[in-house]
């Protein structure tokens, strides 16, 4: 499909309102947004998006912590603290995307969600004025939905798993005229999760290797458009949600099983569509982790880093102190720790 123009040129076009975040805030029906839904999900575009969310995000840290702490031979394991991120996860990113660069219906916006993206949905609308309805499974953990609360959204529960969530709010779009916004599937959100790829490049350029976990696809699609092929990337799953790694070995998205520790973050029950033929083509290796390693990472991140995190954050650090990944000599590992809405801690 060809682009009417480019998202370069459409981020600073105007119209009735002074610019795109006024119109946004104020939601004005006439205005007019950058065409980001059309195109493909590059390099130069995540940067296009990146300029447009970059002040509503944090530019999160970077742990370097030694191998040998946690057992492991080799030089330092750098940590992306991503799940400081806003609303507790990388999925800010994702959100803002969509929020900034979309006509927003009077209706608002409507997500499904196992509890991460949902939280970062709330909170952009709410940033940006904007009326949010989120509906989660049964499984979402009570510290998820309680955040969607606090950011004023209306919670919804909607079936058992993520895609009866899914469902039921697709059922709600066709009701109301809600703009959805999807947690993987989408171009928005695929871009605005690849911006998290320009960070790591700053703030580790030495790195070779990158560990990413993966539930429907949305981050790890982002990073390897961004990415392509300069740095390995390394897909991690629970061993009850292999999504992404069944596709792989299917040659396209195909249904998966949807359980396990991480199954209200990383258990769709496919990988998303426009995403595998980037990964299929980025993606070095797919890793899969049980459910017993998700956990000792979780505890291991705590003891020896005091990183309280979710276990779909603590997923692409187990397939290290697991052994399901094995870097080679001289690998520059960087680790994304990408979410933490959990309630790990009692303060009494």
């Amino acid at each position: 499909m060809a682009n009417r123009f480019s998202l370069a040129s459409a981020l600073y076009r105007s119209t009735s309102c002074i610019s795109l975040f006024c119109e946004v805030t104020k939601n004005c029906q006439s205005r007019e947004v950058p065409l980001v839904s059309i195109g493909p999900v590059t390099r130069e575009r995540i940067e296009q998006v990146s300029s447009v969310i970059r002040t509503y995000v944090r530019h999160t840290p970077v742990l370097s912590v030694g191998a040998q702490d946690f057992g492991l031979d080799g030089g330092p394991i750098d940590l992306k603290l991503e799940y400081l991120q806003h609303s507790g996860s990388f999925k800010a990113r994702g959100a803002f995307a969509s929020l900034l660069t979309r006509e927003i219906p009077k209706a608002g916006v409507v997500a499904a969600s196992g509890g991460n993206h949902g939280a970062a949905v709330a909170y952009a609308a709410q940033k940006l004025g904007i009326k949010a309805t989120i509906f989660v499974p049964t499984i979402s953990t009570k510290a998820k939905t309680d955040r969607i609360r606090s950011y004023g959204a209306d919670l919804v529960v909607g079936g058992d798993l993520y895609a009866d969530a899914l469902a039921a709010s697709e059922e709600f779009v066709a009701r109301t005229g809600a703009l959805p916004i999807h947690a993987y599937d989408q171009v928005e959100t695929l871009l605005g999760q690849g911006t998290l790829g320009g960070e790591i490049e700053d703030d580790i350029p030495e790195m070779t290797t990158l560990l990413v976990a993966v539930g429907g696809g949305g981050l790890i699609g982002g990073l390897a458009a961004w990415f392509e092929d300069r740095v390995r990337i390394i897909a991690v799953e629970p061993e009850m949600a292999p999504t992404l790694n069944h596709a792989l070995a299917a040659g396209k998205p195909v249904d998966a099983p949807a359980g396990g520790v991480a199954a209200d973050s990383l258990a769709p029950r496919q990988i998303g569509k426009l995403m595998f033929p980037i990964a299929r083509a980025h993606v070095a290796q797919s890793v899969l982790v049980p459910d017993e390693a998700i956990v000792g990472a979780q505890k291991a991140l705590w003891d020896h880093a005091r990183i309280a995190t979710e276990p779909g954050g603590a997923t692409a650090f187990a397939a290290l102190l697991s052994g399901r990944y094995v870097p080679e000599p001289g690998e520059k590992l960087a680790v994304l720790v990408c979410g933490a809405n959990t309630t790990a801690v009692n303060f009494g």
